[in-house]
């Protein structure tokens, strides 16, 4: 339970199907967390502050259920380290996955465990399905504005059939209508979290900074035919098919089309410099044997469009994206999640 009103609905929504359920709430000791809020609200927002520990706590003593926070302090501070590294080595991070991998639905199945509980649920909007063959499937969440399952390919394929996505089902809105008809008014409302819990005012470039080592990784600025156009203040501000932001103006449209963590370059390009037809990724996990070389579709961040490919698996756990059209904003550091229709098959990460 973060304190939102996705995981609130769905303790509510397990209680309602007759479950015993005990509320858990992770808590990750960075708390500067609690100080990041959105234009729309004055409420404080994340997943992990202690605003939303109180929140979390008032609703599962509505829903008469045992609350308990977990102090995963230590585990989470990993997560921010791979954070900073990945930034600092010219990459672009995804901690929620990471997150997902090694604590939601890795250290919380150990404590799931250590208690006797049997399932583990979270408001994450997406579905498991049985297919026709006997499989269970992770699948989109009904929601396509909402659908989370491109952070949940790392999840252990054993694992899967432990867990429960409640409001995977459910539009949105729906969530919200639910909350606001029991009377949780704290989470009803409640804007939903944005971007990265422990960076309170999403300058992730400043909190890298301040979090790493001393360390100097300003360059230039330079385009693809080696010309120098401007310089940086570090590799750290900036992604793959970043627009804005580049501090020097164009006649038109330019875009980061690499990044060279050794010479502390940032090359721009045009839109058709940004296009590639392929990519390679590591640390694969697989939801079932994959087939050696196979069509379906894949998506390179979170809120991209999966678009057609062939994939071809290799040895020790990576694989090759050839794709069916040019695909832009290939970034190093964010996964590669393969799809067939709604299901996901597994994912890796983008070298």
């Amino acid at each position: 339970m973060s304190g939102g009103v996705d995981s609130s609905v769905a303790a509510w929504l397990l209680r309602q199907a007759g479950h015993e359920v005990i509320g858990l709430f992770m808590r990750h000791g960075h708390q500067e967390a609690a100080t990041c809020s959105t234009s729309d609200s004055p409420r404080k927002q994340g997943c992990c502050s202690a605003s939303d520990a109180a929140d979390a706590r008032r609703v599962a003593e509505q829903l008469e259920i045992p609350f308990y926070a977990i102090n995963f302090e230590q585990e989470f501070g990993r997560i921010i380290q791979y954070f900073i590294s990945e930034y600092t080595s010219g990459r672009t991070p995804n901690p929620c996955i990471v997150c997902n991998t090694w604590l939601k639905f890795g250290r919380l199945v150990d404590y799931a465990d250590s208690i006797g509980a049997r399932q583990i649920a979270t408001g994450h909007y997406a579905r498991l399905i049985q297919t026709p063959d006997g499989r269970l499937a992770l699948c989109r969440g009904l929601d396509p504005a909402k659908d989370q399952s491109y952070v949940l390919w790392g999840i252990r394929p054993e694992v899967l059939a432990r867990l429960q996505f409640p409001v995977g089902n459910y539009l949105k809105e729906e969530i919200r209508q639910i909350a606001d008809r029991l009377g949780l008014n704290q989470v009803a409302e409640k804007p939903d979290s944005q971007e990265i819990c422990f960076v309170p005012d999403q300058d992730h470039a400043r909190f890298v900074r301040q979090n790493r080592s001393p360390q100097d990784t300003s360059g230039e600025i330079v385009t693809t035919d080696g010309q120098v156009v401007g310089r940086h203040e570090g590799i750290e501000k900036f992604t793959i098919g970043q627009r804005k932001g580049l501090g020097v103006a164009f006649g038109e449209p330019r875009y980061i089309v690499r990044i060279d963590p050794q010479r502390r370059e940032v090359v721009v390009g045009t839109k058709d410099e940004l296009a590639r037809r392929g990519l390679s990724a590591r640390g694969a996990n697989w939801f079932f044997p994959p087939e050696l070389r196979f069509e379906c579709q894949v998506k390179i961040r979170y809120r991209s469009v999966a678009v057609d490919a062939f994939v071809e698996t290799l040895p020790c756990d990576r694989f090759r994206v050839e794709f069916l059209e040019p695909c832009y904003g290939i970034a190093p550091g964010q996964a590669a999640v393969c799809y067939r229709g709604d299901e996901v098959l597994g994912g890796g990460w983008i070298d």
